[in-house]
C-alpha cells in the first residue's frame, strides 16, 4: 500500500465508532463553485470544485464532490481525520476491507458524519449525489487494495 498526496479530498461517515449528525436540509451544489474533474486517483466520473483551504497544502480545506448514480468508491483510508455533508442524494458508507454493498447505510441531505483517521471505509452514491468534505491537508489517500487505485495500468 502507498499513501498518495492528491490536491483532492475524499471522505466518509457514521458507522459504530464513529460520529454523525443529523441536520435539517442542506443546500445542493453552489453553482458558482469551479467545477471540473476529479483528480486521477479517484475513480473516473466524479466532479469536484475546492469550497476553502487548498487540499494540497497543510491547513484546513472543503471540497465538494459530485457524484452520478452508483458511483463507488473502493476500500480506501486517510491519514487524516474527515467530516462529510450531504447536500444532494443519497451517500452510501460502510466501513472495511472489501466492497460489500450488503453492508452500506445511507445518509441523506443535511445528514453530517466523520471518519476517523486509518479507518477503511467505502462508499457508493444512490442518484446523483453531491457530498461536501472537509479535512486537513495535505490530502492523501491509500487504497486497500493497490490494484484499485484507478491511475495503476490494468493488467
Amino acid at each position: 500500500m502507498r499513501a498518495v498526496l492528491i490536491p483532492a479530498a475524499l471522505l466518509l461517515v457514521a458507522t459504530p465508532g464513529l460520529s454523525a449528525q443529523g441536520a435539517p436540509a442542506a443546500k445542493a451544489a453552489s453553482p458558482s463553485l469551479q467545477w471540473g474533474p476529479a483528480p486521477p486517483v479517484f475513480p473516473p466520473g466524479a466532479k469536484m470544485a475546492v469550497v476553502s483551504g487548498d487540499p494540497s497544502k497543510a491547513g484546513l480545506f472543503t471540497v465538494e464532490l459530485s457524484l452520478p448514480d452508483g458511483y463507488r468508491f473502493p476500500p480506501h483510508f486517510h491519514p487524516t481525520d474527515e467530516a462529510v455533508e450531504v447536500k444532494q442524494g443519497t451517500f452510501l458508507f460502510a466501513m472495511g476491507d472489501k466492497f460489500d454493498a450488503a453492508q452500506l447505510k445511507g445518509m441523506s441531505v443535511g445528514e453530517k458524519g466523520s471518519v476517523p483517521a486509518n479507518s477503511h471505509h467505502f462508499a457508493q452514491a444512490k442518484g446523483p449525489t453531491v457530498v461536501a468534505v472537509t479535512a486537513m491537508g495535505p490530502f492523501a489517500m491509500t487504497y486497500v487494495n493497490p490494484a484499485d487505485d484507478p491511475r495503476r495500468p490494468k493488467p
